[in-house]
């Protein structure tokens, strides 16, 4: 439990600088922006292409990702008929609600959480490869077709191949099934670039969190509430119930398939929101709370697994 505290406390201080420096206005959007883009651009590709190249290939596609989905699917479709049969939101704003809780910030915090909490990066490579080749194109022809009565091909098509994050993901795929031993000479400086990763991406987050606007209220509360206990609890209870009392995981499994599926919104949720000008607030103050409350919902399941 030290250990998982510790890992905690590292985190919540990196984005707590990071809180501060916009505070300070010594950053401020640019500079979060310039952060967010070298993540995006250079880190986060060097480092998934390390984490899946090293990961092992049957967690990659193991009951763990099973649990995952499972969850994933579960608790977008309790959303959606919520949504849709008791709230009568409209079908596009029922579909970015269904995005908001179901796709997590496996990046800015999945791989820092998997690093100092679970100890290992790898817990965090299956649910990043089934957001970025399953999840993405699923809600990106959701909104296309909710959106224009239409689904974009070509943008399903280009949508992986053109992310820089599913670029390094699947390279490092094709390393971790072949079973390539990569040379000093290529390791070193991927890692070495790897490692601006994960504090950029804290430092971002929080200089985020200082920015950020704070929910109006124009959505219900009802339904923000709804979206928050979906997301926090629903989707880690029926994880954990997939892969511990249905498919009988390890404890370290059942432990890292039900602390990814209780990170909160995926930032980019917002960013599509902008885009297709469907449910800006609820998709914002989605990420604003479910973001506030992971941290504690974490550190909760982590004890009530008795982890030690």
């Amino acid at each position: 439990m030290v250990a998982v505290l510790q890992g905690f406390w590292l985190i919540a201080v990196v984005i707590a600088v990071g809180w501060f420096i916009a505070h300070t206005k010594l950053f401020g959007r640019e500079g979060q922006q310039m952060l967010a883009r070298l993540t995006f651009w250079v880190g986060s590709p060097a480092l998934l292409f390390l984490v899946v190249a090293d990961a092992d290939a049957a967690v990659l596609f193991s009951g763990f990702l099973f649990a995952t989905l499972a969850g994933v699917f579960v608790t977008a479709g309790l959303y959606l008929l919520l949504a849709r049969l008791v709230l009568r939101r409209p079908l596009s704003h029922a579909v970015m609600g269904g995005m908001s809780v179901s796709y997590v910030n496996a990046n800015n915090l999945g791989v820092p959480i998997a690093v100092y909490v679970l100890g290992d990066a790898s817990w965090a490579a299956p649910i990043l490869l089934m957001q970025l080749l399953l999840l993405q194109p699923m809600w990106l022809a959701a909104l296309d077709a909710t959106g224009r009565g239409t689904v974009s091909v070509r943008r399903l098509v280009l949508s992986p191949i053109t992310n820089p994050l599913t670029i390094g993901s699947l390279l490092g795929l094709v390393v971790a099934l072949t079973g390539v031993e990569l040379p000093a000479m290529v390791r070193e400086p991927v890692d070495l670039i790897g490692g601006l990763a994960i504090p950029c991406m804290l430092l971002a987050f929080g200089i985020s969190l200082r920015l950020s606007p704070l929910p109006t209220g124009r959505g219900t509360l009802a339904e923000l509430s709804a979206m928050v206990l979906l997301k926090l609890a629903v989707m880690p209870a029926v994880t954990w119930l997939v892969a511990g009392p249905v498919l009988g995981l390890s404890t370290p499994e059942v432990l890292g398939a039900v602390v990814m599926a209780s990170l909160p919104t995926a930032q980019n949720v917002f960013i599509l929101a902008v885009a297709y000008r469907k449910g800006e607030t609820l998709a914002r103050d989605s990420v604003f709370a479910t973001t506030f409350l992971a941290m504690p919902a974490m550190l909760l399941v982590v004890v009530l697994m008795g982890v030690g």
